[in-house]
């Protein structure tokens, strides 16, 4: 059974300040939803119905934002804006659940997911980045095929992208024995560090922020000591994981953009609104005069 998805959402927001001073920086926008709900939707899309949502004070609007809003439903219903009563009333689908667990401290990736311990429980579970926003032509496609990897071989799943090697201090790095991976393939992880000097890295192969985890990463987390940053690496987990069971590396076929950085919710923004019915041709024209 995989049904849980942790998404940690306690950060501060630092990079995209000072938007994110009195508002959750996963609910900036990008076109006309904030980045939350674009990764429920993509959680949802590969068949999660619980979402776990680890979260911290002065997160609340997250929460407010997948609940009923009884007043502003009522009154698009009064006015007949029944398109736009739609997408208020189907933010979470039929059958979807958004759990609240608290992170108290801001002690890294690797305790926000233990946070969630007490929701998972013994099931294996997914964790997904909110900051991070996948593009595929399907919605959820890349999630999807790591899912569908996880139930025809067991193995846990990460989700990988070739960055260039300039980049790797950037991200965590898989190890795959020099394994060449392809987009929409995957390949056994034999070992991974926390973002490397470019001269030590194993590859160029960057973690992206999509997982799919055994339950028992929750009882390595709880031996975890802080690594890097001084905060509990889920990385550090994961290098343990490995000598006991296996992981693999899938290469994502999709476009990524890292919306926790200014110009990474630019770029969403345009690729996205380059694809919105309401504002593609605007948007476009818009580009093309500013290019001439």
């Amino acid at each position: 059974m995989l049904s849980k998805v942790v998404i940690p959402v306690a950060g501060l927001g630092t990079r995209v300040l000072p938007a994110s001073k009195a508002i959750p920086k996963e609910m900036l926008s990008v076109v006309d939803k904030p980045v939350i709900q674009h990764v429920v939707e993509e959680a949802v899309a590969a068949g999660f119905r619980q979402i776990i949502l680890v979260t911290r004070s002065g997160k609340s609007a997250i929460e407010d934002h997948f609940d009923s809003h009884y007043e502003l439903e009522a009154e698009l219903d009064r006015k007949g804006k029944v398109a736009l009563l739609s997408s208020v009333k189907e933010i979470l689908p039929a059958g979807v659940e958004v759990i609240s667990v608290r992170q108290p401290f801001a002690k890294g990736l690797g305790h926000a997911v233990l946070c969630a311990a007490g929701v998972t429980g013994d099931e294996d579970f997914a964790v997904m980045l909110p900051d991070m926003l996948i593009d595929n032509d399907r919605a959820g496609a890349d999630m999807q095929a790591m899912v569908e990897r996880y139930r025809a071989g067991g193995a846990g799943q990460i989700m990988v992208e070739a960055v260039p090697q300039e980049q790797v201090e950037r991200y965590g790095i898989v190890d795959c024995g020099g394994a060449a991976v392809k987009a929409g393939a995957g390949a056994r992880v034999t070992g991974m560090v926390e973002k490397p000097a470019r001269d030590e890295a194993p590859s160029n192969l960057a973690i992206v922020g999509r997982y799919i985890l055994p339950a028992r990463v929750m009882g390595l987390l709880e031996d975890t000591q802080p690594g890097a940053g001084d905060e509990i690496q889920l990385t550090d987990a994961l290098v343990r994981l490995i000598q006991e069971a296996p992981l693999e590396a899938y290469s994502m076929t999709g476009d990524i953009y890292d919306c926790g950085n200014k110009a990474g919710l630019l770029q969403a923004n345009v690729a996205l609104g380059l694809k919105h019915p309401e504002t593609a041709d605007a948007l476009a024209a818009f580009l093309a005069k500013r290019r001439t």
